[in-house]
């Protein structure tokens, strides 16, 4: 049986008629974090989007495929109830459903299973607390009125109480003050050792790297991986930045 959960294979992706990515191909291992850097416009969240199912990009060419089973026509549900997790850049407001129940809804829609609600509101405390989040917030409708912070935090606690196999993490700690990406650091932590599931990290920063262990990190330039290395590859990025990737070619 192959080690790869996630296998992308050769794909072009386009959003209203304009190509993004380019002949990529990307395998992550189980329990494996990668990390994919770029500058602006690369296609970062592209990939991010293509590989949860997003409608509004176009698969034209190649495959990809998650834990054995093309996964290239399904539905994001169906990608989502297979161990697939997003989370998102700009996390929405939702009125009307509270975060505590939205979380179980999700649970109960991923599982197929009802959940044991005692067990749940458990969990859900402890981890609360381990994001140094209030436990009001459990009750307050999903993101609504949160901080930029706070949203980041829901989608952590989220990705911890979810437990999925593959979690993508698109610029988390955008817009983070130090503290903040500290919690959310400590929470992909927590997922990495307590789930062995696999990370792809989209970032552009590096502050949420720096207590993680990174397998592989990869540079993203015009919708094709340009450079492929260990974690000392984003040290590099640091120092010198992306323009000595800019006119590079696969």
């Amino acid at each position: 049986m192959s080690d790869k959960l996630v296998d992308i294979q050769d794909i072009s992706v386009s959003i209203d008629s304009k190509q993004v990515l380019n002949k990529l191909s990307l395998s992550i291992g189980k329990g494996e974090t990668h990390v994919l850097m770029g500058p602006n416009g690369a296609g970062k969240s592209t990939l991010g989007n293509t590989l949860m199912g997003n409608p509004i990009y176009t698969v034209e060419n190649g495959k990809i495929f998650f834990d054995g089973q093309d996964i290239t026509e399904l539905s994001t549900d169906k990608r989502a109830a297979m161990g697939m997790f997003l989370s998102f850049q700009n996390p929405l407001e939702v009125p009307g459903i509270s975060l505590e129940n939205f979380i179980r809804s999700s649970l109960q829609q991923i599982t197929g299973e009802k959940v044991k609600l005692f067990q749940f509101q458990k969990e859900l405390k402890a981890n609360m607390q381990f994001l140094d989040m209030a436990e009001t917030y459990s009750s307050r409708d999903l993101n609504v009125g949160f901080s930029g912070g706070e949203r980041k935090k829901s989608e952590i606690l989220q990705l911890l109480m979810l437990k999925p196999k593959f979690a993508i993490l698109d610029e988390t700690d955008s817009g983070l003050d130090v503290d903040a990406v500290r919690t959310v650091s400590k929470g992909i932590l927590e997922y990495q050792k307590n789930q062995n599931g696999s990370l792809l990290i989209i970032t552009h920063s590096t502050k949420i790297l720096e207590s993680l262990n990174v397998d592989y990190t990869h540079v993203i330039v015009k919708g094709k991986i340009v450079k492929t290395g260990d974690g000392s590859l984003v040290k590099e990025i640091n120092d010198r930045g992306f323009e000595q990737f800019i006119n590079q070619e696969n």
